[in-house]
């Protein structure tokens, strides 16, 4: 299969701008951006370049989603690398990285290895996977290959059993460290376990689903949120604090000023509220939960104007039969990496979001907190890891084009305004309008640090 391309003639949307040029792929890597004023015909390329027309359609960095949970190993009858990361193709996710909550918990370097080589067998996207930090690893944090692993994982909550870290003098030690990103699940344990007694004195097991934003309260997420950024603040390592969800934590980090620390939003946040639980019920059940109209707003906007570091799609698929228990059987988590990029291409649509900030959010900054080598950026000499969308065609999501492993979305039955038509990882064509290469094109990730 012929992987040099010529795409001529695309809308290159990059470092916050967009420049109409022609991009040259060779052997894996971005051989040249030339400006589309020069001809194709002038162009330094051999002229039996496979040549790809992406006049009106805008080429983007491929985005880097370091939030997911693809389930393999130990849950693979909800998802796998394979099919997932498949998924992430058709929403222009090139790279992924991967949770430590999976079974067993990658807690040692001997299992984080095991997944690895998992990756390098199964993956569709670039990967890589957290070592999680609990109250028994910490040698094992020492330990860790600084340049394999993207960073390490922290639970203040309960989203993953014995994961959960509680012992003070091993937050301490994790906080002193300051060469690989520290990536935070905040939420406070305490104020979680007296909402569910509260409203299972009120309900028993039937707890209505709209309580879920009360339970897992904002009040839940504060908390932890201020406990981590103070260690952060004390230590000087870097903090990414996942799946912000309220409008408090965003002004809170804004208040401290502080560069080392940075947030991340999910696209449930910003698409979703409180106000459609009635609608889409256990569809929308995640952890930490999806909060108040005012919040929504507010994460937009923080979206927009900067604020928001990088989004992360915090994709967690179960199985639609799980998703019909009572609440507190119910799982948490939301099939959503295939539709992280329509979501903010939706808000460009919308007025809400210039096209030109996607890039930062979803590649560039990705790129930049973990230290990934040559990739985020439309570059000479960076891996080439791109995406071609039409703003002017729109997709709608059905159970044809849904390609999770559980095989449903809270997005069935809605259009999306644009089209991601083409998907590029490592300079191979992986997918194209619907179709997926025979071929994998997968490398793990590198990290300079």
């Amino acid at each position: 299969m012929n992987n040099n391309y010529l795409i001529c003639n695309a809308l290159v949307v990059n470092e916050g701008t967009v420049k109409p040029a022609h991009v040259y792929v060779e052997n894996g890597c971005i051989a040249g951006v030339y400006p589309s004023s020069m001809s194709v015909d002038s162009l330094p390329v051999p002229s039996s370049v496979c040549r790809i027309d992406a006049a009106g359609k805008y080429l983007l960095p491929g985005m880097i989603d370091a939030h997911v949970h693809f389930r393999q190993p130990g849950a693979e009858h909800k998802a796998d690398m394979a099919s997932e990361s498949r998924a992430a193709l058709a929403g222009g996710v090139t790279s992924v990285m991967d949770m430590p909550n999976v079974m067993p918990q990658t807690v040692t370097n001997a299992l984080l290895e095991e997944r690895f080589a998992m990756g390098h067998q199964y993956m569709h996207s670039n990967y890589s996977f957290y070592l999680a930090a609990t109250d028994t690893n910490f040698e094992e944090i020492l330990q860790a290959n600084k340049h394999r692993v993207c960073g390490f994982k922290l639970f203040i909550g309960s989203s993953t059993g014995n994961m959960l870290i509680s012992n003070e003098d091993t937050l301490n030690k994790v906080f002193a460290i300051q060469d690989v990103p520290i990536a935070v699940h905040a939420e406070d344990e305490s104020v979680i376990q007296a909402n569910i007694q509260q409203y299972k004195a009120r309900y028993g097991e039937d707890v209505p689903m709209a309580c879920h934003k009360d339970i897992r309260s904002e009040e839940a997420c504060i908390a932890a949120t201020r406990r981590v950024v103070q260690k952060a603040l004390t230590y000087h390592s870097h903090l990414h604090i996942l799946h912000v969800s309220t409008q408090r934590e965003l002004e809170y980090v804004a208040s401290v000023h502080a560069p080392n620390i940075t947030m991340e939003v999910c696209p449930s946040y910003l698409c979703f509220s409180s106000d459609d639980y009635a609608a889409y019920g256990s569809k929308i059940k995640c952890n930490p939960a999806i909060k108040t109209p005012r919040d929504r707003a507010a994460l937009q906007q923080a979206v927009a104007e900067g604020h928001i570091y990088t989004i992360g799609s915090d994709h967690a698929p179960h199985l639609w039969a799980e998703k019909q228990h009572t609440y507190f059987k119910c799982p948490s988590g939301i099939p959503i990496v295939q539709h992280t990029m329509q979501v903010l291409l939706q808000m460009v649509h919308e007025g809400k979001l210039p096209i030109e900030h996607i890039p930062a959010l979803t590649a560039h900054h990705v790129a930049d907190l973990y230290h990934i080598d040559r990739r985020g950026y439309i570059r000479e000499g960076y891996y080439a890891d791109m995406i071609l969308v039409d703003m002017h065609q729109p997709m709608k999501v059905t159970e044809d084009n849904i390609y999770y492993k559980c095989g449903w979305s809270p997005f069935e039955g809605h259009e999306f305004p644009a089209t991601i038509t083409h998907t590029f990882v490592n300079g191979v064509k992986v997918y194209d309008n619907g179709e997926f290469a025979p071929q994998r094109a997968a490398m793990e990730l590198k990290f300079n640090r």
